[in-house]
């Protein structure tokens, strides 16, 4: 990724945050526009994203923007205003909480004589920084260069300069031209090697659809717990930490369930609300680990005063990018029940037993452990929900096959005749009864 933020100098660098607070008319949204955040909610959410940074935030501030300027976002006084900030604040950034076009962010570095960076562009910043494995780096190169390539301009000093062509030594092509057919070159490569990846990731799915485990993904919104979870489920120590987006990467662990049986559970990267669309094409495949699991828990942060619009926003994304996904098998997760005080707490638990459309929400601290049982139990038995009830009588030296039915079945009867051959009720998944079929040889 760049250097824009100075990673290698060991000074901090100032920053101040400044949230476009624009009116719904202007969003254009219509007669049934979507519910508009509380600036405090929006406003500390940016301030989140900057210091996932290691910014120092030295302002902030919220700006009505009621009339959209396209040389600079804000109107002018607006602009003198975050410009004194900036002044007072010692800062040399100036994050922006919102989209710029790149003619808005050249002006608005111009004007205030900081460097400015948008919602977008911090976004990926923190993506380039924490993707960890092959294939999240690429998604993210993909993102960056996509999102520069209309940033052309405003990135280098040299792009005017004609390049002579050809034995005549006439005009040739500008450097800007030359920069932006490269990095149409290079994002044609990543696509490339992004649907390898996807072919291999369906090789994956393919394989492990031949082992009887169930998938359980975990989805949700960022910093809603899910990996702090992860790592209480499965006795793991993927990095969990009070932060925006502190894991991007896809991680896949065994999980034991309280009835003997194995699954593999499944930890994404986090939603946000006004997810770059760079990011949500670049994230497609990663998110495509969904869409084959056999249980999805939506964990969400019932703390959080905007839990509510959380949840449309991890559901929108979901919907843009998995239309065909199976609603019926997502389950609510309510984590971070031990910041509640006990009347709220009461409340939401009344209201999880009634709350059929989300199939009974679970109720959850995954730092406390509260619920976690329960949540186990649930899972256990949501897994086994699917399948087909058999009638098997097993020979007793076939201890084997009966231990495997007891581990990837449910067992719901069992009785053993005078000859010692044993008499199962069990259910087994399609995948199940497939390696059941391969160990008796039918």
């Amino acid at each position: 990724m760049s250097d824009r933020f100075h990673d290698n100098a060991p000074e901090i660098v100032r920053a101040v945050v400044v949230d476009p607070d624009i009116d719904v008319h202007v969003r254009g949204g219509g007669d049934n526009p979507p519910p508009r955040r509380y600036e405090e909610s929006r406003l500390e959410e940016a301030v989140g994203l900057a210091m996932a940074l290691d910014l120092e935030i030295a302002g902030t501030m919220s700006v009505r923007v009621r009339k959209l300027n396209p040389a600079t976002l804000f109107g002018e006084g607006k602009v003198l205003e975050i410009k004194a900030l900036c002044e007072e604040a010692e800062a040399s950034l100036c994050v922006v909480n919102g989209s710029l076009t790149p003619i808005q962010q050249r002006n608005l570095e111009k004007k205030l004589e900081v460097k400015v960076v948008d919602r977008t562009g911090l976004i990926l910043e923190i993506f380039g920084r924490r993707a960890r494995t092959g294939e999240g780096k690429l998604q993210v190169e993909l993102a960056r260069l996509e999102y520069e390539r209309s940033r052309l301009v405003r990135t280098w000093t040299h792009l005017e300069r004609q390049r002579a062509t050809g034995t005549t030594g006439g005009p040739g092509e500008t450097q800007i031209e030359l920069d932006r057919r490269m990095i149409a070159d290079k994002i044609k490569q990543l696509k490339s090697e992004l649907e390898e990846v996807r072919r291999t990731r369906g090789l994956h799915r393919s394989q492990r659809k031949k082992v009887p485990y169930p998938i359980v993904a975990l989805v949700g919104y960022t910093n809603a717990g899910k990996s702090t979870l992860f790592n209480n489920l499965t006795k793991s120590e993927v990095f969990a930490k009070d932060l925006l987006f502190a894991t991007l990467d896809t991680t896949l662990r065994s999980l034991k369930l309280p009835n003997g049986r194995s699954a593999i559970l499944s930890d994404t990267v986090g939603f946000i609300s006004d997810l770059p669309h760079e990011l949500v094409a670049a994230f497609r495949a990663t998110l495509e680990e969904v869409e084959q699991a056999d249980l999805i828990l939506h964990v969400r942060d019932v703390s959080n005063p905007e839990t509510e619009a959380q949840k449309k926003d991890v559901e929108q994304v979901m919907a843009h990018i998995l239309p065909d996904l199976d609603r019926s098998r997502m389950v609510e997760v309510w984590n971070k029940i031990d910041l509640l005080d006990d009347e709220t707490k009461d409340i939401l638990y009344a209201r999880a037993i009634t709350d059929r459309a989300n199939n009974k929400p679970l109720m959850v601290s995954a730092i406390t452990g509260e619920g976690v049982v329960a949540l186990l139990n649930q899972v256990a038995l949501l897994v086994d929900a699917e399948g087909e009830e058999l009638d098997i009588t097993l020979e007793p030296h076939q201890g084997d096959v009966i231990a495997f039915l007891y581990q990837h079945g449910r067992v719901l009867g069992r009785h053993e005749d005078e000859e010692g051959r044993v008499h199962l009720r069990v259910k087994l998944s399609d995948q199940a009864y497939g390696r059941y079929e391969k160990m008796i040889g039918a």
